[in-house]
């Protein structure tokens, strides 16, 4: 579908509130002309517009470079509402809460791990279960899991996973404080009781990469990357069915809830309610809830990951220099203080699809990156690249502190499955020297790296208008699917 898109700028768009009456600010669009283009052939602009007929939304809605059609917002979308007259919306953060990212440094270098790459990717696959519906070996109690989630990653740290020091390291301190428990359903609970440490499946992975080029020295060396041969690990995943059973419960109450306060939708997804109902403070908490079980879930399988490598190197996760470099949340609304028109305020920021990246000074950050600002993980696909940011003050204006969490899809699951072949698919990779180990054919053919938008691409627009500046990339050795 067309558009009446402004150009503001170089990779800056803005569909402007002439557009439609309903709109009460612009839908504004972060995106080379190549990537405006991809959203245009499906239903991201309408999704964005959509956002801007929500009550109380502040300054415009926000597109990312990767951004692309989901539901309610674009994955890649970000709103900011007015904490008095705004709304919270489930289908600003999706059915997978808190989906999100954790890196870590070592200290060993490309030339050690390649040769034992296969090995590295065997045994994480014996310690942390991949696939649809796998369940954990850790089994927890109802009132276990309600103290889980009501404390996040110290709970697990407690139980004797991961370090001390992972917490810092961590956004939101690896746990938000306003989950409550009492606001979960029994069946999320049931769900939750036996998932706990688990990749899933989808887009979601475990990468071993290494370091290919560093573009600013002094953050990188501040996040702990120094060497362009070092070896880094990524965990991508979310909150499996624990979050999944929180959103399905929320939007039959917020469908309620929008009829009860009579607010006027663009579309059904949207379903919402205003941030001073009742029906919204018990979806925040039950949200943090779910956004603390993804914290937990990432924590456990960085701590199998450790293990593995203590396994095949026989040394010790300290002696590998295996340091958490920073864990952080694509879907979630959070209370957060930003500036529009020259003034502080409160919002609740929607992020679908996206990477918070606060500018340096912020009390939120670790005290050894509040000079630099915070790292920002952009992950790609399997055969591509990952990239680590930083967040920058020019960001904080522009997308309230928000960037592009990844490549983002140009092709659905079904169209991969019919277009690609598994063990072609492999096969291309083993050419790259990527080993890959997976649970299905099927989620290899889904996950092909040719599915993807061009990660290069989008990490060039978030750096060239501002909206975290380009640290690290690095390129995987061996993966792991659900």
């Amino acid at each position: 579908m067309q558009f009446p898109v402004d150009k503001i700028s170089d990779n800056i768009w803005e569909v402007p509130t002439a557009y439609n009456r309903h709109m009460k600010v612009p839908a504004r669009v972060y995106a080379d002309s190549h990537l405006l283009d991809a959203m245009m052939r499906d239903d991201t602009l309408t999704q964005a517009i959509n956002i801007t007929q929500l009550p109380g939304l502040l300054k415009y809605s926000v597109t990312l470079p990767d951004g692309h059609q989901g539901y309610g917002f674009p994955i890649g979308g970000v709103g900011a509402f007015d904490m008095n007259e705004g709304i919270i919306t489930p289908g600003g953060v999706g059915y997978d809460i808190n989906c999100g990212v954790r890196l870590m440094r070592t200290d060993l270098t490309f030339k050690e791990v390649d040769a034992k790459k296969q090995e590295l990717i065997n045994e994480i696959f014996k310690l942390v279960p991949c696939g649809v519906g796998v369940g954990s070996k850790l089994r927890l109690s109802t009132s276990e899991l309600e103290r889980a989630v009501s404390e996040g990653i110290q709970w697990a740290v407690d139980k004797g996973f991961g370090w001390d020091r992972d917490a810092s390291h961590s956004e939101e301190g690896g746990g938000m404080k306003e989950a409550n428990p009492d606001k979960v359903s029994h069946r999320a609970l049931k769900r939750g009781s036996s998932q706990l440490g688990t990749l899933g499946a989808g887009n979601h992975f475990l990468e071993i990469a290494k370091v290919d080029k560093i573009f600013d020295e002094k953050a990188a060396k501040a996040y702990g990357i120094t060497d362009p041969e070092q070896v880094v690990i990524w965990v991508h995943t979310g909150s499996r069915g624990f979050g999944h059973q929180v959103a399905t419960d929320y939007i039959r109450i917020m469908e309620e809830a929008t009829r009860k306060y009579r607010i006027r939708l663009p579309a059904r997804e949207l379903a919402c309610a205003p941030l001073n109902s009742r029906e919204a403070q018990d979806y925040y908490e039950a949200m943090s809830c779910a956004v603390n079980w993804a914290f937990i879930n990432r924590h456990i399988i960085m701590h199998q990951v450790r293990i593995a490598f203590e396994h095949i190197f026989k040394r010790s996760a300290e002696d590998m220099g295996m340091e958490l470099v920073y864990g952080m949340t694509h879907n979630t609304a959070k209370k957060e203080e930003h500036t529009i028109d020259g003034k502080r305020i409160q919002a609740m920021v929607h992020r679908k699809g996206a990477a918070r990246a606060f500018g340096p000074g912020r009390d939120d950050l670790p005290l050894d990156y509040r000079a630099i600002g915070q790292p920002v993980l952009l992950v790609g696909t399997m055969g591509t690249a990952s990239y680590l940011l930083k967040g920058t003050e020019r960001g904080e204006e522009a997308s309230f502190a928000s960037t592009a969490h990844g490549a983002g899809r140009v092709m659905s699951r079904a169209g991969a499955r019919r277009q690609f072949d598994a063990r072609h698919v492999i096969s291309e990779l083993a050419k790259k020297g990527i080993v890959i180990k997976a649970a299905s054919g099927r989620i290899v053919e889904e996950e092909s790296p040719d599915s993807y938008k061009d990660v290069h691409r989008v990490a060039q627009v978030s750096h060239e208008v501002g909206l975290a500046e380009k640290v690290m990339m690095s390129s995987p050795i061996a993966v792991a699917k659900g």
